[in-house]
Parts: structure tokens; sequence; C-alpha cells
């Protein structure tokens, strides 16, 4: 018997996993500009790219995380 409602509980799939599964099913890119796994170049692109579609981020003290 299940003590817990479907969907809760026991093993949570990695954020890395998402990603990837995101990416390869869905044509989906999440991608942290301070991934080190990325050369600089590479990390600059990820900040003007999100800042094209996005804008500006928030001044430092008002960002949250």
């Amino acid at each position: 018997m299940r003590m817990t409602p479907r969907g809760f509980g026991g093993d949570r799939t990695p954020p890395e996993a998402i990603k990837r599964d995101g990416w390869q099913a869905q044509g989906i890119l999440v991608v942290s500009e301070n991934d080190q796994r990325l050369t600089w170049p590479d990390r600059e692109l990820v900040r003007q790219l999100g800042r094209k579609l996005y804008g500006d981020r928030p001044a430092k003290e008002a960002r949250h995380g």
C-alpha cells in the first residue's frame, strides 16, 4: 500500500538529466551563464542571447538565489 500520492517521494530526476532530455526531445536549451564547462566566448554568447531575448538582469542586490 502506498503511503504517498503518485509522483511524491522516491528518487528525483537530477537537473542535468532534465536539461539533457529537454534538449534532445524538444530542442529546449537550459544553460547557466556561469557553467564552467563553457569557454569564455560561450558564456558571453549565453549572456548576449539572454539579454536579447529577455532583457537585462536586475542589479545584484535585487537578485534572489
